[in-house]
């Protein structure tokens, strides 16, 4: 009797053992390289990023109205490109789209180009003016930034983004249409439109087998 109570405590004991490393909650991460294309939920994510914003500005510079007015531009201003501000990418989905990110990103590869100058805006240009208006009163007149002194944007670029989704039983697609636009601050003529529509997932979710 003693040996199988002492029997059933082991088994009892292996089991719980058992059941509750199978319930770790201890998470395990793997570190990957940044441009390693990663897709756990079929939403938009880093990789969508860097596909489109490339893909839209490398269209954009390209474009043969862009280019002429680059030219000149350049030609007329000793050379010097004209500038750019990045407005807002609007999110016309139902999904959560960080698009701060896609604006910066546009940022980072007009810059990258050298074909174009980019000019701050939005906080950071809030920041620059209250760093310039705190000078004039707390540094010396020969090192304070001169106000008035900004170079105006020749354009501003401005974009949104939207989601088709498409459903049958456990699978859906979800195809992501993100456009930008170049307009002239000046004479509001919209200089070049582009569209991306390269993302497109299928997703099938999985059974549940309970």
């Amino acid at each position: 009797m003693v040996y199988q109570r002492n029997v059933l405590y082991a088994a009892v004991c292996i089991g719980a053992f058992i059941l509750f490393s199978g319930c770790s909650s201890t998470s395990k991460v793997t570190r990957v390289d940044a441009d390693t294309q990663t897709d756990l939920s079929g939403r938009w994510n880093d990789t969508d990023v860097r596909i489109v914003c490339n893909s839209l500005i490398e269209d954009c510079l390209n474009s043969g109205r862009v280019s002429q007015f680059i030219v000149q531009y350049a030609g007329e201003h000793g050379g010097n490109p004209p500038t750019v501000i990045v407005g807002a990418f609007r999110n016309d989905s139902s999904e959560h789209i960080d698009t701060s990110i896609i604006s910066k990103s546009m940022e980072i590869a007009i810059v990258n180009s050298g074909k174009l100058d980019f000019v701050a805006g939005g906080d950071t240009r809030n920041e620059l003016r209250a760093e310039r208006q705190d000078q004039q009163a707390n540094a010396s007149e020969e090192t304070a930034s001169a106000l008035g002194n900004e170079t105006a944007a020749n354009f501003m670029l401005t974009g949104a983004v939207k989601v088709m989704v498409d459903k049958a039983g456990d699978t859906s697609t979800r195809t992501y249409f993100v456009s930008a636009e170049l307009t002239n601050l000046e004479t509001s003529v919209r200089l070049w439109m582009g569209e991306n529509s390269e993302i497109k997932k299928i997703i099938k979710q999985a059974k549940n087998k309970f």
